[in-house]
């Protein structure tokens, strides 16, 4: 890792993206660094290059420009992917046909990882059981994934995420379309995450409100890097009034 980053905790450097579909701009410049312990909230307006970029942190897109670093390393020469958590959007809109159990679903996330992890079996068992117990889904673990309501997913879907002990997790969109209250209590459970395990925590999302108490750092979009900095600052900036006003944001007190 490059000594620098790691002495001011930096675990993801964004530098100079930009990137295209089609000959039509998604980001241009982009310039950011996520460091340990973050509890970021990545905002902006439909079609900003939210989950783009999200795509191109993770590798799964390349830029037209720039790099990425992933705990120092080039994302093209990184290969501690168990360290990296993803619940990618719509995850939890799952066929209430699909014959997997709770526990299935979680064990999947070890198959390509338990060589790197150094897992035997009975270990691998205890880190699902483990994942699903933080989640407080370990009664469900024989139940039809299919069966559980949408919130009940999310949690196993965290567990997923969880199972593999990552230090970073990136979340695309994850509430859309639950309550309130199940929200909170999703939101509840990341918080604990990045406050009590030192989870780096990645978020895309287009509600700020419901994640006031707790994110800690914002990513603004439009294309290009809005603002980048502190929730505290973010709430009195220019960019916040201007994601208000034009209907990009819900923003409601608690």
């Amino acid at each position: 890792m490059d000594s620098a980053a790691a002495d001011k905790g930096e675990l993801i450097a964004v530098r100079n993206v930009s990137f295209g579909y089609d000959g039509g701009r998604v980001l241009l410049d982009i310039s950011f660094s996520i460091c340990r312990g973050d509890f970021l909230a990545i905002i902006g307006p439909n079609g900003s290059g939210k989950t783009t970029l999200i795509k191109i942190i993770l590798g799964l897109l390349k830029p037209a420009q720039g790099e990425i670093l992933l705990m120092g390393e080039p994302v093209s020469r990184f290969r501690n992917w168990q360290k990296i958590g993803y619940i990618p959007q719509k995850a939890t809109h799952i066929d209430p046909f699909f014959p997997a159990s709770v526990r299935e679903v979680v064990a999947m996330a070890l198959l390509s990882n338990r060589r790197t992890l150094g897992l035997s079996r009975k270990q691998g068992e205890a880190a699902i059981d483990d994942a699903l117990r933080h989640v407080g889904m370990d009664a469900f673990k024989a139940s039809p994934v299919g069966s559980l309501s949408g919130g009940q997913q999310q949690r196993v879907f965290i567990a997923r995420a969880l199972v593999t002990s990552p230090e970073v997790l990136f979340l695309d969109e994850p509430t859309t379309g639950v309550d309130a209250e199940t929200q909170d209590r999703f939101y509840g459970i990341l918080d604990r995450l990045n406050k009590k395990e030192g989870m780096t925590i990645i978020l895309i999302t287009h509600d700020i409100g419901i994640v006031n108490k707790h994110i800690t750092r914002v990513a603004c979009l439009n294309q290009r890097l809005v603002y980048h900095g502190s929730h505290e600052n973010f709430c009195r900036s220019d960019a916040f009034k201007a994601m208000l006003s034009g209907g990009h944001l819900v923003s409601h007190e608690h």
